[in-house]
């Protein structure tokens, strides 16, 4: 049975699966239309099994969805207010100042 997630699950949520570029490229993919996982993993340049396992993680996050079509498996955002904070992060991100990192950058290859 699904239920809803408190606020600060919801975040942690959110922020797990952002910590990784290659979810974030799923998501923003899919915030552009639903698609197959062959079909992702050849958009990405990723093999099948690493997209897999990242959209497992999507999924567990409470991100994405599967559609049974058919022998085939689509994926989409699990709702689509998801398309506009993703925009509004995005949106976000532009207005952060380019010249400040954190200063274990270099280190930790974060920023």
């Amino acid at each position: 049975m699904l239920t809803l997630a408190p606020d600060i699950e919801v975040l942690a949520r959110f922020g797990r699966a952002l910590a990784d570029p290659i979810r974030c490229r799923i998501l923003l993919a899919l915030r552009e239309e639903p698609a197959y996982p062959s079909d992702l993993a050849e958009a990405l340049g990723v093999s099948r099994t690493r997209l897999s396992n990242h959209l497992a993680c999507l999924r567990d996050c409470g991100l994405v969805i599967t559609v049974p079509d058919g022998r085939r498996t689509r994926y989409e955002l699990a709702d689509p207010r998801l398309s506009h904070a993703l925009e509004h992060l995005l949106a976000a991100v532009v207005a952060v100042e380019s010249d400040k990192t954190c200063p274990d950058a270099a280190e930790k290859g974060c920023c």
